[in-house]
């Protein structure tokens, strides 16, 4: 397992021994075999690691003390050593095609350091269509990446050297960690879209982070004021940031007064005054 490989494939997991089995198949079942795959135990205290000593011959296995999927995959990538970087979250399966597709993109369009694919969406072992909120575009596609996240972590193909000029994911954030980093990707380069489900999104479950964190637009707006802060926005993208956030600070305020929060609704309905400028913060 010490020898280069063209792509490194990066499983963060955290107590899903039952179907983390399934993912790890799913990729030592891909068509393209030039890969390495690494395992992040982010602390299980189930029988993780038990099952993955099974496939010992086959993986790394990197096991760390709990800290949520922004440092579970900064570790994956800081122990990687592939040219391209391939994430799927343990709940989640890849199609036998998918590395060599995306490979194939990038060879015939070496201008692209980032691809992601269409992909089936699962939800309780019934497969659902995607909302109209949820569709995926190509190319310059930061306006679309405002309102939420429209990158999939699993569907995703990263040259490494994206993020020797981005960073890395945000270990701060407990959520919304994926839509901070396409952010500040999608600032900067073209996503392009493979119009083919390569993967399979499930869903549905108790543990998802997204049902277990409430009020998931406050780390939205986190990502925003990030961004409109640091990133070298144009005067276009700066003002369709600025929309956005006002938006969601107005939402998330007037959630706030319903729970009785008057301090925090004020301090969020105050909030996008900081941004009028684009020089502000």
């Amino acid at each position: 397992m010490n020898e280069q490989k063209t792509v490194s494939v990066i499983i963060p997991t955290y107590n899903r021994a039952c179907v983390l089995k399934e993912a790890i198949d799913s990729v030592l079942a891909q068509t393209y075999r030039d890969f390495e795959l690494i395992v992040v135990d982010d602390g299980s205290t189930d029988d993780t690691s038990e099952m993955l000593s099974a496939f010992a011959d086959n993986i790394s296995t990197i096991t760390t003390f709990h800290r949520g999927p922004s440092a579970a995959r900064n570790a994956g990538i800081n122990a990687s050593r592939g040219e391209w970087i391939a994430f799927l979250d343990s709940d989640d399966l890849w199609l036998k095609d998918k590395l060599k597709k995306q490979l194939d993109f990038f060879t015939q369009n070496p201008e692209y350091y980032i691809s992601q694919t269409e992909e089936i969406w699962i939800r309780n072992g019934v497969r659902v269509n995607p909302r109209n909120k949820h569709k995926k575009y190509s190319g310059w596609i930061f306006e679309h990446c405002l309102p939420l996240c429209i990158v999939s972590p699993s569907a995703v193909m990263i040259h490494r050297s994206i993020f020797d000029k981005i960073g890395l994911f945000d270990e701060t954030m407990p959520a919304c960690e994926d839509y901070d980093l396409w952010l500040r990707i999608a600032v900067h380069y073209p996503i392009h879209l493979i119009d083919e489900p390569l993967i399979t999104k499930r869903g549905g479950h108790a543990d998802q982070q997204s049902r277990k964190i409430k009020h998931l637009d406050r780390y939205r707006i986190q990502a925003l004021c990030k961004i409109m802060q640091n990133a070298e926005l144009s005067t276009s993208q700066y003002s369709k940031a600025y929309k956005v956030l006002k938006k969601k600070c107005t939402i998330y305020a007037n959630g706030c007064l319903k729970r009785g929060k008057n301090q925090e609704a004020r301090k969020y309905s105050q909030l996008p005054d900081q941004y009028k400028n684009p020089k502000a913060g």
